[in-house]
């Protein structure tokens, strides 16, 4: 799931672009520039979520709104090069990438309003970084029975390598 966010900075707004895992809830991508363009902002956080998965994204669906830089032809020739399905929601309707919508509000909420103001696109950049690895890590989720997302995921390789060697 994919969605760009605005912070306002001294030196004019940062954009935020994050990809998280709707199972496990882990940002897998993210990337935070000056600008919206698809070939900078959400590329590099798609590519960073590639890169986490050993350069591939195969039979994963992608899923984002309609924004520009998401429909961009460079955008979804480079899903299709990783090998994942894109996904789009119906225009207009919020309620279709709503856990995407869900991350950029808790980020608001938790970081960019409680450490404001910002003076520049690198300092949210680096707090962006330290946010994410809090999220990942630390943060219990609700919806995850209170664990983190590494948790969830450890989780689940446990439970599949177990049925592998039952299996194999």
């Amino acid at each position: 799931m994919c969605d760009v966010t605005y912070v306002a900075t001294w030196s004019g707004f940062a954009y935020v672009a994050f990809v998280t895992d709707v199972y496990s809830r882990r940002i897998v991508g993210w990337n935070v520039a000056a600008t919206l363009k698809s070939e900078v902002l959400p590329m590099q956080a798609l590519d960073m979520a590639a890169w986490q998965s050993g350069g591939r994204l195969d039979g994963l669906i992608h899923h984002a709104d309609h924004g520009s830089n998401y429909t961009a032809m460079v955008y979804t020739d480079r899903i299709a090069e990783l090998g994942a399905v894109p996904s789009t929601g119906t225009v207009g309707d919020s309620f279709e990438n709503a856990m995407a919508e869900a991350v950029n509000n808790l980020y608001k909420t938790e970081l960019i309003r409680q450490q404001g103001p910002w003076r520049t696109v690198e300092q949210v950049e680096l707090a962006t970084l330290e946010y994410v690895w809090w999220w990942n890590h630390e943060r219990l989720h609700g919806e995850l029975d209170m664990r983190t997302p590494t948790e969830v995921e450890q989780a689940y390789y446990a439970g599949t390598e177990t049925l592998l060697s039952l299996t194999g």
